[in-house]
């Protein structure tokens, strides 16, 4: 039998881009819980809560509040759980996914319209920096 790798805090931190501060708090708030604590009290990770953490790092930037997140996490352990399921309830689950996905594709469109726009701004005045300039 093998044992999952289990990461402290910091290293998890340098693999996520996430801050200390902000895996505590997810840790506060329920969105990931420590697979373990060393005998020192350290908490432990395993490569599952990194993979957890770095769902909840890809959703912030789509401003997915914090029970958002909470929900698609449900959704995702329970899709991913080995226990029987109803075709009912595998269809309800699928549906809330796609309902999720449907809101990021949402976003990112209005992040890309956003960007666009800050781009043209920047040219318009790297433009007339150089009007200035010549």
């Amino acid at each position: 039998m093998t044992t999952e790798r289990r990461m402290q805090i910091g290293e998890v931190a340098e693999r996520t881009g996430l801050s200390l501060r902000t895996i505590r708090h997810y840790e506060e708030v329920g969105l990931v819980i420590p697979s373990a604590r060393s005998k020192g009290g350290f908490r432990l990770y395993t490569e599952t809560d990194v993979e957890r953490l770095m769902v909840i790092r890809r959703m912030k930037p789509l401003d997915f509040s914090l029970e958002e997140m909470r929900d698609l996490l449900e959704i995702t352990d329970r899709l991913g759980a080995p226990s029987e399921r109803s075709a009912d309830d595998l269809a309800r689950l699928r549906e809330r996914l796609e309902s999720y996905r449907k809101v990021a594709d949402a976003r990112c469109e209005t992040l890309r319209a956003q960007l666009m726009a800050a781009e043209d701004f920047a040219a318009t005045l790297r433009r007339r920096l150089s009007d200035v300039t010549a």
